[in-house]
């Protein structure tokens, strides 16, 4: 990159579910600061959005409520969408296979997985053509665990998805990709360590620390790192670039 080369997004319009907290929030706050408008869709409205940003409440997993979401973007914004963030999931309790929760498994898929799909079913048909969709994967798109299968199943899934959608769009020159990010110490990270710690897991300092000691760079992702990948996959300079996913994990082995 050419010194002083900086990312500018001046007049995108962009979507971005889970925008109201944690790695959603922390790219709709790069996204503005690069110059690009946009409208949140979470289950809560955000309590303070960048200029320009507006807010929507919607739920992934109710297919007429992100197809109104998406249509309400378009109005709000007043044109096509540039960009399509999907950010919305949730990770569920830590169960070995004998002990799954279906009704939970199902949940799980609901959002990660079904949210995904359908938010690309109802946003993309309301983009400008050679636009860019970024979803959040996770290091279990590529990886297992023995802890959460159904996670790790709906993140693969959310991969194929991806994979699908870059050979559907392509024609549209609209690129497709993913970012998986190893762990990330948002509130919901540290919320679920608290409880393991509580139900005789390590200590929530102790896990943070050997999360951090497996990563080739001696720490873990921020959501910044992973705000900045999602900045790269809407810029030109991964314009040749669809159908893939990029690490963001610090360097785990």
């Amino acid at each position: 990159m050419s010194p002083g080369l900086t990312v500018s997004l001046h007049g995108a319009r962009a979507l971005v579910t889970g925008g109201a907290n944690g790695i959603g929030s922390a790219i709709v706050k790069l996204y503005a600061e690069a110059g690009a408008c946009g409208v949140t869709v979470d289950l809560q409205a955000s309590d303070s959005l960048p200029e320009g940003w507006h807010a929507s409440t919607a739920d992934v997993r109710v297919e007429s409520e992100i197809e109104r979401a998406c249509r309400d973007a378009v109005a709000t914004l007043g044109g096509p969408l540039d960009f399509v963030v999907t950010a919305a999931g949730i990770v569920p309790r830590w169960h070995r296979i004998a002990e799954l929760d279906l009704d939970e498994w199902d949940n799980v898929f609901a959002v990660n997985a079904r949210g995904v799909v359908a938010t690309l079913k109802h946003a993309a048909p309301l983009m400008r053509e050679g636009g860019a969709i970024i979803v959040i994967g996770s290091l279990n798109s590529w990886r297992g665990d023995g802890n959460i299968a159904g996670y790790v199943a709906s993140k693969h899934a959310a991969l194929g998805i991806v994979r699908s959608a870059a050979i559907d769009l392509g024609s549209r020159g609209i690129r497709v990709n993913a970012i998986g990010p190893g762990p990330v110490a948002t509130a919901a990270l540290q919320g679920r360590i608290q409880q393991r710690a509580s139900s005789g897991g390590p200590p929530p300092g102790a896990a943070l620390a050997a999360a951090a000691a497996a990563t080739s760079l001696g720490r873990i992702a921020t959501v910044t790192d992973v705000a900045g990948a999602a900045l790269f996959f809407a810029s030109d300079l991964s314009a040749g670039i669809t159908g893939q996913l990029l690490a963001v994990d610090g360097g785990l082995p």
